[in-house]
């Protein structure tokens, strides 16, 4: 295919992914949004940022990028970060039409909105400090061009905020977008009715049928057409994603949940190859849990300009005793029908895998009690006169999304490769 016909097939899968937009708005719209930012105080906008960037200093005066923002989300950032300034973008007339609206009604005078497309970011000439790009770039004709246009809109000490679908958790979704292929379904309210009908009389044992029940989405319109009507719809894996991201020029971070992700969380580490998983590389770790859970059905994670601040989380050498630990405002803890020898059993609600659950004993949960989002894990080592119980302790709470750190202190912001 010549250049003039990429260029054609290109403009015609935007024109149609255009059209559904505009004709089934996704997320549907809303006409307020406090049920959807409850909870968001000073407490979780310190942690939600040292979660993105440990070495920057906290502030919540920040520039923010909602890039294919929807009908709601630029709306929602506002509303959550009420001194940040937050600019969102879409291609979707109808979409910026919906945030406008909220933006009146929450008179957010921090919210700013511009109708262009992901890849023409540089249209806004400037930086910003977080680039939030969630159920984008799987959608467009053109990952690379659209990610790598968010890279050079990204400020140097930066992070993006990135989710793509994941292409094994979503297999019986693609099962039945193929069937919707086949059968030359459109999305128009007609054929959208008949697949609602069809999911109901799915074999109990399909595929997409866990899907369904977590999921609300599948009972709506837009839902339906977002999912299985899709005309432009492709989904990675881990190792797809990473690709991903090193030809934009951007460095992986961490996964914004990482435990399920990890061979020393839950049940991967019970498991007779353990050992094995652990000497793996990452990147390995995270495919072989990746195929291990099998139903993943996104990956959601934190990224990076490359050769640019290292926000890394290290344990081997010294600066681990400056970070300061700062509990996730997600995570609970149990003291009911605890383990032998457990005295509590930590979670995190927003993970989804059951086996997800860290039982402490009642040193360390006198260590998790000493956690004021100002004191150096230094110090709490001390008091219990064993730093490398400490140092260990620690470690698991921030791989079973437990904590983030403040690294600020340790004075170490290494350029990466």
């Amino acid at each position: 295919m010549n250049d003039d016909h990429a260029m054609a097939a290109q403009a015609a899968i935007a024109s149609r992914v255009a059209e559904l937009y505009e004709r089934y708005p996704y997320p549907p719209p809303i006409d307020r949004i406090e049920a959807n930012v409850s909870g968001w105080d000073a407490a979780r906008r310190r942690a939600e940022s040292f979660l993105f960037c440990p070495g920057r200093p906290y502030s919540e005066d920040r520039t923010i990028l909602v890039a294919g923002c929807g009908t709601v989300q630029a709306a929602r950032y506002a509303v959550r970060w009420p001194r940040s300034r937050v600019v969102g973008i879409d291609f979707s007339p109808s979409a910026i039409e919906y945030e406008l609206q909220l933006k009146k009604i929450h008179g957010l005078e921090n919210l700013e909105l511009h109708r262009i497309p992901v890849e023409r970011a540089a249209d806004l000439d400037e930086h910003f400090d977080l680039v939030v790009c969630t159920g984008v770039l799987h959608h467009l004709e053109d990952p690379d061009a659209g990610l790598a246009a968010l890279r050079n809109v990204l400020a140097a000490d930066g992070a993006m905020h990135l989710m793509v679908y994941a292409s094994y958790g979503r297999a019986g979704v693609y099962m039945l977008q193929e069937y919707c292929r086949r059968l030359g379904l459109t999305a128009n309210d007609s054929d959208i009715d008949d697949v609602i009908e069809t999911l109901k009389a799915l074999p109990s044992d399909h595929p997409i049928v866990k899907t369904l029940r977590s999921s609300p989405d599948f009972s709506s319109h837009a839902g339906v057409a977002d999912a299985l009507l899709h005309p432009n719809d492709r989904a990675y894996t881990v190792a797809e994603f990473t690709e991903l991201l090193n030809r934009a020029g951007i460095r992986f971070g961490r996964w914004v949940r990482q435990a399920p992700y990890l061979p020393w969380c839950g049940t991967p580490a019970t498991l007779p190859h353990a050992e094995k998983l652990r000497l793996l590389p990452e990147t390995e770790q995270y495919s072989a849990l990746e195929l291990f859970r099998g139903t993943m059905v996104r990956h959601t994670a934190i990224a990076y300009r490359s050769g640019t601040a290292d926000h890394t989380i290290d344990f081997e050498g010294d600066d681990w005793m400056e970070y300061v630990p700062i509990r996730m405002p997600d995570t609970t803890i149990v003291h009911d029908r605890l383990p032998p020898g457990a005295s509590a059993v930590l979670i995190n609600r927003n993970h989804t895998f059951t086996d997800l659950f860290l039982p402490i004993d009642a040193r360390q949960e006198r260590l998790l009690e000493a956690i004021d989002g100002k004191r150096r894990i230094r110090d709490m080592g001390r008091a219990t006169a064993d730093l490398v119980a400490a140092r260990e302790f620690f470690q698991q709470l921030w791989r079973w999304d437990q904590i983030v750190f403040d690294t600020t202190g340790t004075g170490v912001r290494r350029a990466s490769d």
